[in-house]
């Protein structure tokens, strides 16, 4: 390693191979179920050792004093937390890989934060609810996904990552973590959800990308709709 590599060193650089899923087994972890798979890396995709920063507006500035998060739409008790009130529910950890729709994944994360299922039990989905937008604090951002993916037992809230706040180039405070579709789904810098009964697009997903977002289904990921696809 060079001078220059040790005085610039990433923090957030993987060394040696990804941890296997059996490591976290009896413990506290979510496991991903994607990361137990004999190759964890999606068809299109290589796996990149850095955590490379992505976003459609660049870093918001966030004031934590006046941060907000917000559920509404079709459930039965609209809620608000400020920071300090998220920050004490009840905690989750989650192992999983993530996958860029950009043809990276990074292998290998062990999140922390607060279940998506925590939050839909506290503010009481209603049965109608198929879909879910999430918003970002950066201009008004947003991205759908179906409830069953957002409601999945891997999905949650994360504030940390390997144990370290996640900063705000790469969504902190808080960002949404969907580990089994691609990466522009986890929304950055999240503000708060929707519950609704009807599909509706996102910022990306208005430009032409996947309604769904699996990046394991078919030949190569769930990227871009058809032409002529709802």
């Amino acid at each position: 390693m060079s001078f220059l590599d040790t005085l610039f060193k990433d923090p957030f650089r993987q060394e040696g191979e990804p941890r296997r899923a059996e490591e976290f087994e009896g413990g506290d972890v979510i496991i991903s179920p994607d990361t137990r798979k004999n190759d964890r890396v999606p068809p299109g995709q290589t796996r990149t050792r850095k955590w490379p920063v992505l976003d459609a507006h660049g870093t918001p500035r966030v004031d934590l004093e006046t941060w907000r998060f917000e559920v509404g739409g079709l459930v039965e008790r609209p809620s608000k937390w400020s920071l300090d009130e998220f920050l004490q529910l009840p905690a989750a950890k989650v192992y999983a890989d993530f996958h860029c729709v950009t043809r990276w994944s990074r292998l290998d994360n062990l999140w922390g934060g607060v279940s998506t299922r925590t939050i839909a039990e506290m503010v009481g989905v209603r049965a109608e609810a198929r879909f879910v937008v999430a918003e970002g604090y950066d201009h008004g951002w947003t991205t759908n996904l179906p409830v069953e993916y957002f409601l999945a037992e891997d999905a949650l809230f994360a504030w940390t990552n390997d144990g370290q706040p996640i900063p705000p180039e790469h969504g902190g405070p808080v960002r949404l973590v969907v580990p089994q579709l691609y990466a522009w789904k986890s929304a950055k810098w999240v503000k708060g959800v929707r519950f609704l009964a009807e599909d509706r697009a996102g910022f990306w997903e208005e430009g032409g990308y996947h309604m769904r977002g699996n990046p394991w289904a078919g030949q190569d990921g769930e990227r871009f709709r058809a032409q002529g696809d709802d």
